[in-house]
């Protein structure tokens, strides 16, 4: 299971602003060159994301992106679901279509742990939890 660029990318950008968050407003450009993100790329995943209300776009010289609510009630799973990525509960792991308890694929059973396990912490991993503890963007 990966998630789509556009979530890795959304989650990545969020992160890092979580990180610097106390500093001014920081703009697309920054943003593309300090996580080494296409910047037409980046744009347009900061639209999907300042329309979901997460971020507020101030427009000017002086502009830029900030949060519009506090990065410890952003979870990740909030994230995702912008771009409509999560892992849905009868998502096959070998992509044979849906599995459930009654049509299931040899890995079905082995699988079901750690998909709840992901999706757990999707559900309960803030912005706030996940910035800066990486040494990764």
């Amino acid at each position: 299971m990966q998630l789509s660029n556009s979530s890795q990318y959304a989650i990545r950008i969020l992160s890092y602003m979580a990180l610097h968050k106390e500093s001014k407003l920081l703009n697309a450009t920054q943003l593309a060159e300090a996580l080494q993100i296409p910047y037409k790329f980046l744009t347009k995943i900061m639209t999907e994301i300042v329309k979901s209300g997460l971020v507020v776009s101030i427009r000017g010289r002086d502009g830029g992106y900030k949060f519009e609510k506090p990065t410890s009630e952003i979870m990740v799973n909030e994230i995702l679901s912008i771009f409509h990525d999560s892992i849905p509960d009868e998502q096959c792991v070998l992509g044979i279509g849906f599995c459930n308890g009654l049509c299931k694929c040899a890995l079905h059973d082995q699988w079901m742990e750690p998909k709840h396990l992901m999706q757990k912490m999707f559900q309960e991993s803030s912005l706030e939890d996940i910035a800066g503890k990486g040494c990764k963007f």
